[in-house]
């Protein structure tokens, strides 16, 4: 739990730790295709008991959405949540926003694979979803100035603790949380760590996140995929698609039901 602990030094914890191990080595290899699992159960005990205190796991990664008005028990601050009820499932669906890419902390949960290509200097995560490609790095450099540009996917770096691979990421651009209406701030901290199964065919995660701005308390979510022969494939967003559904909408927009829903 050491390094959750030191979010607010978090460069400074970063700068006392190796990128490789001891023998020069990175000590567990990620490289490969990676297919998101349907079933995202049972959660890996070890790494969820190092969620730091007080964090709201949402139970809504890969295949499942929540349903308008549901946000997994996340406190959140009066105006987020008055944005959110605001929302409508149609909004979705408008030209301006049905090809809109959502930022890292929803991209990094959702159901389509992931292609890793691993050094001992950077880590590249291309994630089918939008075409997006993660830079990571691994040399031990630390986040950039306050005032440095933000973007969907943010600026990342990472380290290893043990055979666990942590990404602490900044500078991400408001973006949804939970595709609901919930939505992160600019300020948002997102924390993953990475591990491999012992026979090293599935890949888990803890997707950790703070938002002193929009939310009351961390959320996380847990992540996992299972190795795979294959590439990710261009992601063709075509935004005809909102005018499609303008044409067939009843006016009503989407209903709850038409949602996959947490029990």
């Amino acid at each position: 739990m050491k390094r959750f602990l030191c979010l607010a030094t978090a460069i400074a914890c970063v700068a006392s730790s190796p990128a490789m191990s001891q023998d020069g080595r990175s000590p567990r290899d990620f490289t490969g295709f990676w297919s998101p699992a349907r079933e995202q159960h049972p959660m890996d005990e070890g790494l969820m008991s190092q969620l730091p205190p007080e964090t709201v796991v949402l139970d809504d990664a890969s295949y499942v959405e929540f349903p308008k008005g549901e946000y997994g028990g996340l406190e959140i601050k009066p105006h987020a949540l008055e944005a959110a009820e605001n929302w409508e499932p149609s909004d979705a669906f408008k030209l301006e926003n049905v090809c809109a890419t959502p930022a890292v902390i929803y991209t990094m949960q959702g159901p389509f694979p992931i292609e890793i290509h691993q050094t001992s200097d950077v880590m590249i995560i291309k994630v089918e979803y939008f075409d997006q490609v993660r830079v990571i790095y691994m040399d031990g450099r630390g986040h950039p100035s306050e005032d440095a540009a933000h973007s969907n996917l943010g600026h990342s770096i990472g380290w290893w603790e043990g055979d666990e691979l942590v990404v602490d990421t900044t500078h991400i651009s408001a973006s949804t949380i939970t595709n609901n209406g919930l939505d992160h701030s600019e300020n948002v901290h997102f924390i993953e760590r990475f591990k491999l199964s012992e026979d090293g065919r599935t890949l888990m995660s803890t997707q950790w996140f703070e938002d002193p701005d929009n939310l009351d308390t961390p959320g996380a979510r847990f992540m996992q995929w299972t190795a795979e022969d294959g590439y990710v494939l261009p992601y063709a967003c075509d935004p005809t698609f909102a005018i499609d559904y303008s044409e067939v909408d009843d006016g009503e927009g989407l209903s709850g039901a038409e949602f996959e829903v947490v029990e």
